[in-house]
């Protein structure tokens, strides 16, 4: 029998997988996304860190012997600034080995080669005593709410009037806080083409999105990225 989380839950559940090992993140990205989880992975640390400060993931699963700083010093930096779940994955055996990756701040240790099953229960150990997760539907950044159940969007609690073509942007860019998605990213997902429209389209309907969302004097929170689209980022 299969063993995991409930499939509400894994939906939501956005797992990195950090590990240079390119035929395991292969391996591991199918096999948890057919559990239902949403898997991103990193050959290097400081991919990790990026997708970390944008506030990605709920869960990381990092490989000990990763190159340049090791994955016990990538964990103790790690737990300094975030407080998401941490399983470490490890070739050695050795319990100073599993004594030094726990130290250093992670929540579970997993021996290589591991069953699937195996991982996906520890995962779900970790969510379960992280607390509760996020309703699936809803995304939030900052002082921005999304709900894409009831489709409705608020800024610092006040309803936001936006037409669908806004809300699918602003949905597109709360996926992924933090991270610019292009003009031609966005015209695929909102448009299901990136031939539908012209970038110029983007621009005017990205020009309205921050019209709402900065009234009233709002800071801004959608930032220009010259020559490569736009990012959630709320002004310091």
């Amino acid at each position: 029998m299969t063993t995991s989380i409930s499939e509400q839950a894994s939906k939501a559940v956005r797992v990195l997988i950090v590990d240079d090992d390119t035929r395991l993140l292969v391996s591991l990205r199918r096999g948890l996304a057919l559990r239902g989880f949403r898997p991103e992975c990193s050959e290097t640390l400081p991919q990790a860190l990026t997708h970390l400060e944008a506030g990605w993931p709920q869960v990381v699963i990092l490989d000990v012997g990763m190159p340049g700083m090791d994955g016990v010093t990538f964990c103790r930096l790690v737990r300094d600034r975030f407080s998401v779940p941490i399983l470490m994955l490890t070739a050695r055996d050795a319990v100073e080995d599993r004594v030094a990756g726990l130290e250093a701040g992670a929540d579970d240790y997993l021996v290589k080669p591991f069953a699937l099953d195996e991982l996906v229960a520890r995962l779900g150990a970790l969510l379960r005593r992280a607390g509760p997760l996020v309703p699936p539907s809803l995304l939030t950044y900052s002082d921005l709410a999304l709900d894409k159940a009831s489709w409705t969007a608020t800024r610092c609690g006040n309803d936001l009037d936006l037409t669908a073509t806004e809300f699918q942007i602003l949905e597109a860019l709360l996926d992924q806080p933090g991270t610019v998605s292009s003009r031609e990213a966005l015209l695929a997902r909102v448009w299901g083409d990136p031939g539908a429209a012209s970038s110029n389209v983007v621009d005017a309907h990205v020009a309205n999105l921050r019209r709402k969302l900065e009234a009233n004097g709002r800071p801004r929170v959608i930032q220009t990225v010259r020559g490569a689209g736009y990012k959630l980022q709320a002004d310091s």
